[in-house]
């Protein structure tokens, strides 16, 4: 009688900890994604508003803003590289270990950030200091996401997968918030005193940030699945995780790449469109800080909620509507900003961003994950998205380079996005649906 009492009780002890630890792994993955991306974004908008007065010749200013766009760009040539790396580790050694790692690279890569000499201090070392800091963020990146939505699907209820590896985006979502509200005060100083030190602040507080998302995700376990895969040594017995993701399902990593295009549309809204508005049609730069943070609370509510839609209707077509929505939006939008019409920039800004590219955003980190099998699950996301994010992140340059003059010259951009939109919903339209799929099941062939 006592030794049939034992599994019961330890049975019943681990029953909370078990339905815990799903909405920790949820949790973990947010507040990292926040921090990850606090970081991340306040580069971008430093580049649109202050990097081009400060780290480039000021004899051209169009040209210094293409070039600070450029360095927002170059992040995305290191995050495939850093893709093949960190996901090798992810998959062999473990997803917490690649999640704490970009974690601290990133915040040591922001911080160097905030203490560089600008380009009249140092000349043409300060932009070389400028971009070699830059390159550090993105191999951050190219692990933070993978694995925190690697973490979070393989913890997750099986029929509530979307929704919690959802909160990884919200977790984007709300570091954008955060970068752009701490930047806000810094653009109401006088201009003299913003260029020479007040921009420098955000960048110095992402040691605070950091240290909070380092201690929340120092707990977190390992996933039953990627233990029981090391169990197996199954790893070991077929080779290197790229070697097996490329010979198994290059065809899944094709799709990634392509569906990742749809990443065009936020950073287009996020930073093209904010020096556009700002720079080219005068309009004030707190009014625009205020869409983009108005817009990413809506987000905050709008990616569960699309996930959680996810998880009944299945992915692709939350996917495609979110996809094939922002290449229609985009136009009214961009429009508004021509005609710097405040209201329907708002309207417009907040329904792109907030809700319809939200419905593509909280469903990517389920559809892309249930792709792969556990053995090349975090390579086949690094991977995939971070080729693809490439594109995404050249996209302000690309747009800068595309813009024409007069009240039309917006029409190529819109273009631009609507082409990579459409593509990214195609790729999805030919992906296997896996929204009842088991996950011992997912990625089998």
């Amino acid at each position: 009688m006592t030794s049939s009492a034992f599994p019961a009780a330890a049975s019943a002890a681990a029953e909370p900890e078990a339905v815990k630890t799903p909405k920790k792994a949820a949790l973990a993955s947010w507040i990292g994604s926040a921090v990850e991306y606090y970081d991340f974004f306040i580069y971008g908008t430093a580049a649109a508003l202050i990097f081009p007065k400060l780290f480039f010749s000021p004899d051209n200013p169009q040209a210094a803003a293409i070039a600070s766009f450029a360095t927002f760009g170059v992040a995305y040539i290191t995050r495939p590289l850093g893709a093949v790396a960190l996901g090798h580790i992810g998959d062999r050694f473990g997803r917490k270990k690649v999640l704490t790692f970009t974690l601290l690279l990133m915040g040591i890569s922001t911080f160097m950030i905030g203490c560089l000499p600008t380009y009249d201090q140092l000349g043409i070392l300060s932009p070389i200091l400028l971009v070699i800091a830059r390159l550090l963020q993105g191999i951050s990146a190219a692990g933070e996401q993978a694995g925190a939505n690697s973490m979070t699907l393989e913890h997750a209820p099986a029929n509530r997968r979307a929704f919690f590896t959802s909160f990884t985006l919200s977790g984007t979502q709300a570091g954008l918030i955060l970068a752009t509200l701490v930047f806000l005060p810094v653009t109401q100083l006088p201009e003299a005193q913003m260029l020479s030190w007040g921009w420098r602040i955000p960048f110095f507080l992402s040691a605070l940030v950091v240290a909070v998302g380092f201690w929340v995700r120092r707990t977190l376990p390992e996933t039953p699945v990627f233990e029981k895969e090391q169990q197996a040594h199954t790893l070991e017995k077929e080779g290197l995780p790229v070697a097996v993701l490329f010979r198994k399902q290059w065809d899944d990593v094709l799709r990634v790449i392509f569906a990742a295009l749809v990443s065009v549309v936020s950073t287009i809204f996020s930073v093209f469109t904010l020096s556009y508005a700002v720079n080219t049609m005068k309009i004030d730069r707190s009014m625009m800080l205020t869409v983009l943070i108005l817009a990413n609370i809506v987000a905050l509510g709008a990616i569960p909620a699309f996930a959680a839609l996810a998880d009944r209707i299945g992915r692709r077509p939350v996917f495609i509507f979110g996809a094939l929505g922002s290449a229609a939006l985009i136009w009214p939008y961009m429009w508004a900003i021509s005609q710097g019409n405040l209201p329907l920039i708002f309207a417009f800004g907040i329904l792109l961003s907030g809700v319809v590219y939200s419905a593509a955003n909280g469903v990517w980190p389920s559809l892309y994950g249930e792709m792969f099998d556990t053995k090349v699950r975090l390579s086949g996301m690094a991977i995939g998205t971070q080729i693809g994010f490439a594109l995404g992140g050249f996209a302000p340059v690309i747009s800068a380079s595309l813009l024409g003059t007069g009240p039309t010259g917006w029409v190529p951009v819109a273009t631009f996005v609507t082409a990579t939109a459409a593509i990214a919903a195609v790729s999805i339209f030919t992906a296997r649906e896996t929204y009842r799929t088991p996950m011992e099941s997912l990625g089998k062939r």
